[in-house]
């Protein structure tokens, strides 16, 4: 599978659905744990939920996968769907906020994807 491109499909979900401050951080250098985390939010409990029910399904009906992992709370505050090479975190906005993921990764690690994608599509 190209970890690029599903994780390009993972981000492209995302923003169809309107998910708040979409971050791909490459962590292969600082971690065995995935090569990259995408990191999202949701305004409400339900738009997270709503987030992370559509890249389950999205992803599921491309490249017939589910993730080897799924967390969440009952609350919808914050949900992790292990892809193995790419972990997605959907955050409530105010828990996002809290935790700071990014600042545990913090280095020349953020990837413009929206920038990368709109170059490889010329």
């Amino acid at each position: 599978m190209d970890i690029e491109r599903l994780k390009d499909d993972i981000v492209m979900v995302l923003e169809d659905k309107k998910a708040l401050d979409i971050e791909v951080l490459k962590v292969a250098e600082k971690t065995m744990l995935a090569e990259y985390f995408i990191i999202a939010s949701g305004s409400s409990n339900t738009q997270v939920k709503a987030l992370v029910d559509d890249v389950l399904f999205e992803i599921s009906e491309k490249y017939n996968i589910k993730p080897h992992q799924v967390e969440n709370d009952s609350g919808n505050r914050w949900n992790v769907l292990d892809y193995r090479d790419i972990v997605v975190h959907i955050f409530y906005h105010e828990e996002r906020e809290f935790y700071q993921l990014e600042k545990l990764w913090h280095g020349p690690l953020s990837v413009d994807v929206v920038d990368e994608i709109n170059n490889s599509n010329k």
